[in-house]
């Protein structure tokens, strides 16, 4: 047990480099410097936050707080102060609930949305693989009836992966392919639906109207879906990624996040930024272009990572 831990973690550390070469080296270099947490300290420690696209919010808090405890004595230099940093972000992403919300009943249903690029097709068929790794029948449903390459990418990874695959005509109706893989999970004793959606952020009216249309048909099969609708955010995308997050939340009522390409990024911090301005739990995140490189979000690997 204590060895698969200890690779989930590498994973995560391996994933999350740049993220920490940002954060994690440069505050390493200003604690390891040993000064007094004066004004130039606060305005290097500031600058280092808001590059890891913490968030203006809570890097203002961070700097507020620490100054505060300083005065007090109750934060020193050095070791104390890293301590300090990670609680305060720890306490910031730390959430209740984790992975998906299983049905009681029958299938469960997670709708999962975002722009185009994010990454969504692949983590459709990445979390289908994790769902089948712990003893789970996932089916997925290509339903970006909009994009054909959408429907053969989630083919060739469906297969990959080895779970059962609904899909449709390129430029057919979404929604019935969304109504046809819940009827087939039912008949097939799947347990779980995966359904990839189309993405078109540019056309906000005709996406939410796609979206509300799957929801209705869905229902008519299964009244109490959609239990979960994951939102993936692309992290290079940085403060955009919040912009989508927002508007997706109004669109269809998002429960979840999975933030993806953190492998590729520096800006870590944007889980961190749209928890606090949204309060959406981060369930997942993508560290890398494996089957098994979509993780369940844990907050404290995620910000020893950071620091390791």
């Amino acid at each position: 047990m204590f060895r698969a831990i200890g690779r989930f973690f590498e994973r995560i550390k391996e994933g999350l480099s740049k993220t920490r070469q940002v954060i994690g080296g440069a505050l390493r270099r200003l604690i390891g410097a040993r000064r007094t947490i004066d004004a130039a300290f606060l305005r290097e420690l500031e600058d280092t936050l808001l590059a890891a696209d913490i968030g203006v919010a809570k890097t203002e808090e961070i700097l507020a707080d620490l100054q505060r405890r300083y005065r007090a004595g109750e934060v020193a230099e050095g070791e104390d102060l890293l301590r300090f940093l990670k609680a305060s972000l720890r306490a910031e992403l730390a959430a209740e609930e984790q992975e998906l919300r299983f049905a009681a009943q029958g299938p469960t249903v997670v709708l999962v949305v975002g722009v185009n690029g994010a990454g969504k097709t692949t983590t459709v068929a990445k979390l289908a693989h994790r769902l089948r790794a712990i003893g789970r029948r996932p089916l997925v449903a290509a339903a970006d009836t909009y994009r054909a390459a959408a429907i053969e990418q989630l083919s060739v990874w469906a297969q990959r992966a080895r779970v059962e695959i609904v899909k449709g005509e390129p430029g057919g109706d979404a929604a019935a392919v969304a109504y046809d893989a819940v009827a087939a999970a039912q008949a097939r004793g799947c347990d779980t639906v995966l359904i990839d959606t189309a993405g078109r952020l540019h056309n906000k009216e005709h996406l939410m109207r796609e979206l509300e249309k799957m929801r209705r048909v869905i229902q008519k099969r299964l009244p109490e879906a959609p239990h979960d609708v994951l939102l993936v955010l692309d992290a290079t995308a940085g403060q955009n990624a919040v912009q989508q997050a927002k508007v997706f939340k109004e669109i269809i009522g998002v429960t979840g996040l999975v933030i993806t390409k953190l492998d590729g990024t520096a800006k870590g911090g944007v889980a961190i930024t749209v928890k606090r301005e949204l309060g959406l739990t981060v369930r997942y995140i993508g560290v890398g272009e494996g089957l098994d490189d979509l993780q369940p979000f844990d907050p404290d690997a995620f910000v020893e990572a950071i620091f390791a």
